[in-house]
């Protein structure tokens, strides 16, 4: 997605959503406090869901690490205009259906065909990461999926890692991945 092509006041979001890919209640829910770019990462405390703050899906807080253009670009959003990251001019927090239109309207900025939601860059982030070679449970708990099994509709975008798998079957032994202690895995320790 062009993100130039958004209103400049949404790039911030936009970047932070497809960064991140926090739940837009999440992402409106989330205050400066839960961010901290020295360490990189943020912590998902609360979402917002029919206009009340309460605990994340799934009742659990999850860490969420930043990227260097999430960090940059939080920086550089950075105000003291109130506590939450995305508010109003006055500070207050935004709502769900001031949101709906924002990357629908960068869309057709754009003029990209397809009609992406600000839902669609949580897919975006999760999709990206698998095609990359995350493994499904790091995607699983960055998206604060509480079962494996929502985190699986994305297993059809990384198809070599079953191939990969049985590969390592045909390398040497002694050429497998080391772990922390040195030892090839499957190695045994001496005595």
């Amino acid at each position: 997605m062009q993100v130039g092509r958004c209103a400049p006041e949404w790039q911030s979001f936009i970047i932070t959503d497809v960064k991140t890919g926090l739940r837009v209640g999440e992402l409106l829910a989330l205050k400066w406090e839960d961010v901290d770019l020295i360490a990189g990462q943020l912590v998902v405390r609360r979402t917002l869901w029919q206009n009340q703050e309460g605990p994340p899906k799934g009742g659990r807080d999850r860490t969420v690490p930043l990227s260097d253009e999430a960090i940059a670009t939080l920086k550089a959003h950075r105000h003291l205009r109130g506590p939450y990251v995305f508010c109003q001019p006055d500070g207050s927090r935004l709502t769900h259906s001031r949101v709906k239109d924002v990357v629908p309207s960068a869309c057709r900025r754009a003029c990209l065909a397809k009609r992406i939601t600000t839902h669609g860059l949580r897919h975006s982030f999760a999709s990206h990461l698998v095609m990359r070679g995350a493994s499904l449970k790091a995607v699983q708990e960055l998206l604060g999926h509480e079962s494996i099994e929502m985190t699986l509709r994305y297993s059809h975008l990384a198809p070599s890692v079953k191939r990969d798998a049985v590969q390592l079957l045909d390398s040497p032994k002694g050429t497998s991945q080391r772990q922390p202690d040195g030892n090839a895995a499957g190695d045994e320790q001496p005595r």
